[in-house]
């Protein structure tokens, strides 16, 4: 969002392309602080997965505003078609306490900002002034946040001070004084958050015999903040959890709140005795009237009950000790699905029991680009998830496939640099039901070859995962593309139509041949030495390149083998590894 002509700063609104720019700028700011956040859930249940069940609830919305800008290319959407998606996509996807809490702070932001300001829970309804704006300025903005604070206490049954309330109220309050534009209020709001947020362990006792601030809290802050980059164009620097300790939280706070901190173990965070026993979760189709006596109910049954959406579709989420009434509950209102039980302590339970079939010992579960890859994985034994282009999988995705291995013990590779919040949350989630997994952080397809190439399912799994990583780590990748428009690369300026050739994800040769460019980014990444070449060719890859490639590492460089495979369709033109 650049300046005007002559040093004039621009007005920063919202519009259609910063509500994506801060759903994915949100997504990643969450996978960055996930574990931290779970680190110090501590109310209403210690748990451990705050951070989790908030990465999962932005991660639905953000694929919902994705999802919204692929359905009208080459246009945009409108800036209600997409604010409305966000909301949505976040309550269909929310998890946990904090998730649906969440999802009801974005759901009142969509109500303003979408249209239907002050008319009940509708979002389809035009703006007050009869048209759909594809933008807002920052008075609104202001009134979208103080909707969101308000909508969400509504939401809640018991609402209590020192928690994502009380943040969310601090952002509104502060939003309120701010003058100027979007950027400003959206600063303002995010300052107010963070202050509210140090606050929150005088406010609640738990959190203060635990020394750290609200996990659910602290989310919203990171999400605020990505509010503030997406309008700003900058990355907001987050605050770390606070340690046990006044002193520490004093000294956190003195230095701006930017102090990296250790994380507190679950384990250490003090569990209220007689608490209940499960958490429920499940969409429901409902009308208002059935959502208000269920909500009656539900309260009598358990606590930490919240209610959040409209429109007909309703997420519930409530802590109790019989699971199977509050799921009868569900089912006397209207049409409950997606249930889903956890047993605190114990993991996921569901409704429909399935029957027991024996564990692997140890399985590998992959991403992998491209029929051949998957194939090639699949020979190894390994359960794969298939990436398309422009579609990464989602955190769900990843977990179905860990639940598909049937194994104890999972090593996951994920084969994006992009995707290691995405596998991390779903790491997180697997082990929430008793599955030992290690994420090995490989950026490339042929890093997690050289990993399985070292694969041992017979020895100690701690030690197979450090071959593995040791092999990943030791490969060098490099991929082959062709640039879709002229843009500034690091190796010079690139027009449509040329081949770039990535190392480590950086363009570092760009050429006009893909059997000449392959070649001088091989050239490159031998310079540092190694002793395998591994080619993965795409579909439109001639075999005469391989050939080529073949001959021109076996006459330079000596004693360097070359292996070759197909990737197939959907896999990158060329992707190269130098171990």
């Amino acid at each position: 969002m650049p300046d005007g002509q002559g040093g004039e700063q621009v007005p920063q609104n919202l519009d259609a392309v910063a509500v994506r720019a801060w759903s994915r700028l949100a997504l990643d700011a969450l996978g960055r602080a996930r574990e931290e956040i779970d680190s110090i859930n501590v109310y209403p249940v210690a748990d451990g997965d705050t951070g989790t069940n908030l990465y999962l609830t932005v991660e639905s919305a953000s694929q919902a505003v994705d999802a919204v800008f692929t359905g009208h290319e080459p246009a945009l959407p409108s800036l209600a078609e997409t604010v409305r998606a966000l909301a949505h996509g976040a309550l269909i996807g929310a998890r946990g306490n904090s998730g649906t809490i969440l999802s009801q702070l974005l759901r009142g932001m969509a109500q303003v900002i979408g249209g239907a300001e002050g008319e009940g829970d509708g979002l389809g309804a035009e703006r007050a002034d009869g048209c759909e704006a594809d933008h807002v300025d920052g008075r609104t903005l202001e009134r979208a946040l103080r909707q969101a604070a308000e909508s969400a206490y509504q939401a809640v049954a018991h609402p209590v001070e020192g928690t994502v309330l009380t943040v969310a109220t601090a952002a509104a309050d502060a939003a309120a004084t701010a003058e100027g534009d979007c950027e400003a209020v959206a600063r303002a709001a995010y300052e107010g958050a963070r202050a509210a947020l140090d606050a929150t362990p005088g406010q609640l006792s738990v959190l203060g015999r635990a020394g750290v601030v609200d996990a659910g809290g602290s989310g919203l802050v990171a999400v605020l903040g990505a509010l503030v980059g997406a309008l700003a164009g900058e990355t907001v620097a987050l605050r770390g959890a606070v340690p046990k300790g006044a002193a520490a939280k004093n000294a956190a706070s003195r230095s701006g709140g930017h102090a990296r901190v250790e994380p507190v173990e679950c384990d250490d965070l003090p569990m209220e005795e007689g608490g209940p026993a499960f958490e429920v979760i499940y969409l429901l189709e409902a009308e208002d009237a059935a959502v208000a006596r269920l909500r009656t109910r539900l309260d009598r049954l358990g606590d930490s009950l919240v209610v959040v959406g409209g429109d007909g579709l309703w997420n519930v989420h409530v802590h109790v000790d019989d699971a199977g009434a509050a799921v009868e509950a569900g089912v006397e209102a209207g049409r409950p699905h997606r249930i889903r039980i956890t047993h605190f302590g114990v993991g996921d339970a569901h409704t429909t029991p399935q029957p027991p079939r024996e564990r692997a010992q140890r399985a590998i579960v992959a991403v992998v680009p491209g029929e051949g890859l998957a194939g090639l994985y699949a020979e190894a034994g390994a359960t794969t998830v298939p990436t398309r282009v422009g579609e990464p999988p989602a955190s769900g995705e990843l977990v179905d496939a860990i639940r598909r291995a049937h194994a104890r013990e999972v090593v996951l590779l994920p084969n994006d640099a992009e995707l290691r919040h995405t596998a991390a949350a779903a790491a997180a989630q697997a082990r929430t039901e008793g599955v030992r997994v290690a994420l090995i952080p490989t950026r490339s397809a042929v890093q997690g070859i050289a990993a399985l190439a070292v694969h041992e399912p017979d020895r100690r799994f701690d030690e197979d995962v450090v071959a593995m990583t040791s092999a990943a780590g030791a490969t060098r990748y490099g991929e082959l593309s062709v640039a879709e428009r002229q843009s500034w690369t690091m190796a010079g300026i690139c027009q449509a139509g040329d081949v770039l050739g990535l190392i480590d994800g950086d363009v570092a040769v760009i050429g006009s041949e893909v059997a000449r460019t392959a070649a001088g980014v091989l050239d490159r990444m031998l310079s540092a030495g190694g002793e395998m070449v591994t080619l993965v060719l795409g579909e439109s890859v001639p075999d005469t390149v391989a050939e080529h490639l073949e001959k021109h590492v076996r006459e330079a460089y000596l004693a360097v083998d070359t292996v070759v495979y197909r990737g197939g369709r959907q896999s990158a033109l060329m992707l190269i590894g130098v171990e």
